[in-house]
């Protein structure tokens, strides 16, 4: 049988990506992609604007900044990519 080649990665896989406070990312939202920084990672269950997320070690969250509005908002880390 032939061997199957799987292609050189071109981001590292959401199990081996780590974020570090400070990076720069990009996630999507209703109006398109948006900008901005890791503010805090979240790894146990908490609350932000008014919202409760169910954040774990094995589904981390972070509070991220917008560039354009300075809003913050909490996203799961799958969600983010690094800019």
């Amino acid at each position: 049988p032939a061997r199957v080649r799987t292609p050189p990665a071109t981001a590292p896989s959401v199990e081996h990506m780590s974020l570090s406070k400070g990076d720069k990312v990009t996630w999507g939202t209703s109006q398109g992609k948006t900008h901005g920084k890791t503010v805090e990672k979240k790894t146990k269950p908490f609350q932000h604007d008014n919202q409760k997320f169910k954040a774990s070690d094995d589904e981390p969250y972070w509070i991220v900044e917008s560039d354009k509005t300075g809003a913050t908002a909490a996203h799961k880390e799958s969600t983010l990519d690094k800019a």
